[in-house]
C-alpha cells in the first residue's frame, strides 16, 4: 500500500497515461488523406489564397496546387490578410502553424501534412497533463485526476481532434486554462474572498486567446455565465446568505468580494470578443462557408439533430468500427456498443449518485454538471431556435468535452473506490468494470486511428484508385466552385494523383486536367463553361463530373452505365466523349 500511494507510482501512472495518449495520437498521423477544413488550415497557414486558383478553364495538376506550395516570401501578415478576407475564423492557431510548418520539409514540392497535423496532436497530448491538473484543482484526488487523464488519453473523440490539422485541441487548452480559472474564482465566492489579481488577469488572457483561437469558445464562456448564475442561486438558497431582507443582502452579496473582480474579468472578455465583431461580419465568404449547418426543419430534421448529439457524447467514450467496409463488422460494432452502453449506464449513474452525495465532492459535481447543461441547452437553442444546427459538426462539443473528461473520472473513481469484490450480474466486481471501460476506450482510439471510426468526409484516395482502374483515356474532372470548399474538394483528388505519380514504384502516370466552373444564382452558367471547355480539349476523353451541382448537358459524350462504387465525399458521373 506504501509502494501504491509513493510519490513516484503517482509520477510513473501519470507518465504511462501521457505515453499511451501521445502514441495513439502519433500513430497513422499522415495515412489518412485531409480534407477541405484541414486545406483551410494548410493554405492560409502558408500565407497563401485560394483566390489565384483560375477558374472556369482547364487547369493542371500543378496550377491547382500552387496553394499547398510554400511560399518563402509569405509572413505572418499574408496570412491575416488571405484569412480575414476568405474564411471565416480568428487568427491565432493559423499563425502558429505558419511558423510551425517552416520546421518541416516538403513532400513533393507540396506542404508536410504530417508536420501540420502534428502540432494537433502535440495540443492534443498536452491535454492528458491539463485534465489532470483540472481535476486535482476541482477535486484534489489522485484518483480522479488519473482516471481522467486516462479517459482523456483513450477518448476516440479526442483522438479523432488531435489527427486533424485544425485548432480544435488548442481550443480544448484554452477551454481547460479558463475552466481552472472558473473552479478557483468559485471557491473565493463561497469563501467571500477577493479573487487575486493575477487570476483575473490571467482568466481575460486566456479567454482573449481561447475566442481568437475559435469564435465557439464563445459558447463556453457562456456557460460559465450559467455556472455562475447557478452558484448565485446556491447562495441564495443558503440560509447563512440570506437573513432578515433578501433583495438587501442579495445586492450587498452580488457587489461584494468578489464579484466585482468577476465584473472585471466579464468586461476585459467582452471587449476582446467585440474586436472581431466587424471582422466576422464584413467576411463575404461567411454565408456561403456556413451553409451545411443551417436549413429549414423538415420531417426527420426535427429529430435528427437529438441522435447526432447523443451520437457524439458516446464517441466521447466508446466508438468501435461503425463505419467500416463490411456491413458484417458495422453490425456486429453497433450491437457490442449498444450492449456496453446497456452495461455502462448504471455503472455511471450509481457513480455519480455516489459523487453527488458526497459531502466534499457535491458542490464540484453540481457545478461541472451544471456547465455540461448549460452547453447542451446553448447548442439546442441555436439549433432549433437559431437555425444553427451545431449538433451536425461533432468536432463543436470541444467546448464542454473537457468538463466531461473531468466528470467521467469523478464517476469512475467512486467505483473504484467501493473496493467490492462482489460481482455484479454481468460477472464483474466495480474495480474490473472500471478496467473494462478504459480498455474499451484504448479500442475505440484504435478504431479512429484506422479510419474505422470518425472517417474522414473525403476520400479522395479511394477516388484516385477509382479512376485510374475504370478510365483509360486522358481525364477530364469538372467540378462547380462557390467558396474554397469546392476548391479544397478538388484539390484534395490532385494531391492524391500528385503524390502517385511522385511514387517511383507506381505503374501509372495519370496527369488529368481539371475545371473549376463557378457556380452563383445562374444554375445555367457552369453548364455553357463545360462546354466551352470541353471545344477546347482533344478527343477522345473522359469526363467525370464530380460534385457538379447544376444542369449539365453534355454533347457528344456517352454516360458510362456501369454499376461503380459509391466514394465518400465525391458524387460523380462519369462520361465518354469520343
Amino acid at each position: 500500500m506504501a509502494r501504491i500511494n509513493s510519490r513516484w507510482f503517482h509520477i510513473l501512472l501519470f507518465l504511462a497515461w501521457l505515453v499511451i495518449g501521445i502514441s495513439l495520437r502519433l500513430t497513422n498521423l499522415s495515412s489518412k488523406s485531409p480534407w477541405t477544413d484541414e486545406f483551410s488550415t494548410l493554405v492560409f497557414s502558408l500565407g497563401n489564397s485560394f483566390l489565384g486558383v483560375p477558374l472556369d478553364q482547364a487547369i493542371t495538376i500543378d496550377t491547382l496546387l500552387q496553394p499547398l506550395q510554400p511560399n518563402p516570401e509569405a509572413g505572418v501578415s499574408d496570412v491575416l490578410t488571405h484569412l480575414f478576407n476568405e474564411s471565416n475564423h480568428p487568427p491565432i492557431y493559423f499563425v502558429l502553424t505558419h511558423l510551425w510548418l517552416q520546421l518541416f520539409p516538403t513532400n513533393a514540392g507540396l506542404v508536410s501534412v504530417w508536420g501540420a497535423r502534428l502540432l494537433a496532436a502535440i495540443f492534443g497530448g498536452l491535454s492528458i497533463p491539463a485534465i489532470f491538473g483540472l481535476s486535482w484543482l476541482a477535486f484534489r484526488s489522485r484518483l480522479i485526476s488519473h482516471l481522467a487523464a486516462a479517459m482523456m488519453a483513450v477518448s476516440p473523440f479526442g483522438i479523432f481532434l488531435a489527427q486533424e490539422a485544425r485548432h480544435y485541441t488548442l481550443a480544448i487548452l484554452w477551454v481547460i486554462a479558463t475552466l481552472a480559472c472558473l473552479i478557483i474564482t468559485i471557491s473565493h465566492i463561497k469563501n467571500r474572498t477577493q479573487l487575486p489579481i493575477h487570476i483575473a488577469l490571467c482568466w481575460v488572457i486566456v479567454n482573449a486567446l481561447g475566442i481568437a483561437t475559435h469564435y465557439f469558445f464563445a459558447l463556453t464562456l457562456c456557460t460559465e455565465v450559467f455556472v455562475l448564475m447557478f452558484t448565485i442561486w446556491q447562495e441564495w438558497r443558503n440560509k447563512n446568505t440570506v437573513v432578515e431582507n433578501r433583495t438587501f443582502n442579495l445586492l450587498s452579496y452580488l457587489f461584494g468580494s468578489p464579484w466585482k473582480r468577476i465584473y472585471a474579468v466579464a468586461l476585459g472578455t467582452f471587449i476582446a470578443g467585440v474586436v472581431w465583431v466587424p471582422i466576422f461580419i464584413n467576411n463575404s465568404y461567411g454565408d456561403d462557408l456556413t451553409d451545411w449547418i443551417q436549413g429549414e426543419r423538415v420531417g426527420f430534421a426535427w429529430i435528427s439533430p437529438i441522435f447526432q448529439a447523443i451520437a457524439a457524447w458516446i464517441t466521447m467514450i466508446s466508438l468501435l468500427p461503425v463505419e467500416a467496409s463490411q456491413l458484417a463488422v458495422v453490425i456486429a460494432s453497433g450491437l457490442v456498443m449498444i450492449i456496453f452502453f446497456v452495461w455502462l449506464m448504471p455503472i455511471l449513474i450509481r457513480g455519480y449518485k455516489v459523487q453527488l452525495s458526497s459531502p466534499q465532492n457535491q458542490l464540484i459535481v453540481r457545478g461541472l454538471s451544471s456547465f455540461i447543461l448549460g452547453a447542451i441547452i446553448l447548442f439546442f437553442i441555436f439549433t432549433y431556435f437559431l437555425g444553427i444546427d451545431l449538433t451536425r459538426g461533432a468536432r463543436y462539443n470541444f467546448v464542454y468535452f473537457p468538463v466531461v473528461m473531468v466528470l467521467v473520472g469523478a464517476i469512475l473513481a467512486a467505483i473504484w473506490d467501493t473496493k467490492s469484490a462482489e460481482k455484479n450480474r454481468w460477472g464483474v466486481t466495480d474495480r474490473q468494470a472500471v478496467a473494462i471501460i478504459l480498455v474499451m476506450g484504448f479500442i475505440s482510439s484504435i478504431t479512429v486511428i484506422c479510419n474505422l471510426g470518425y472517417q474522414k468526409y473525403y476520400r479522395p484516395d479511394l477516388f484516385v484508385e477509382l479512376i485510374q482502374k475504370t478510365s483509360q483515356n486522358p481525364v477530364l474532372i469538372a467540378t462547380t466552385q462557390k467558396t474554397h470548399v469546392q476548391i479544397g474538394e478538388t484539390i484534395g483528388v490532385a494531391r492524391e494523383f500528385k503524390l502517385e505519380n511522385s511514387n517511383q514504384n507506381s505503374n501509372q502516370n495519370l496527369n488529368p486536367t481539371f475545371l473549376l466552373a463557378h457556380q452563383d444564382k445562374d444554375t445555367k452558367v457552369p453548364a455553357i463553361t463545360l462546354q466551352n471547355t470541353l471545344k477546347t480539349l482533344s478527343r477522345p476523353i473522359d469526363l467525370w463530373l464530380v460534385n457538379f451541382h447544376a444542369p449539365a448537358e453534355v454533347n457528344n459524350c456517352i454516360a458510362d452505365d456501369r454499376a461503380l462504387p459509391n466514394v465518400d465525399g465525391y458524387e460523380y458521373k462519369l462520361f465518354h466523349c469520343k
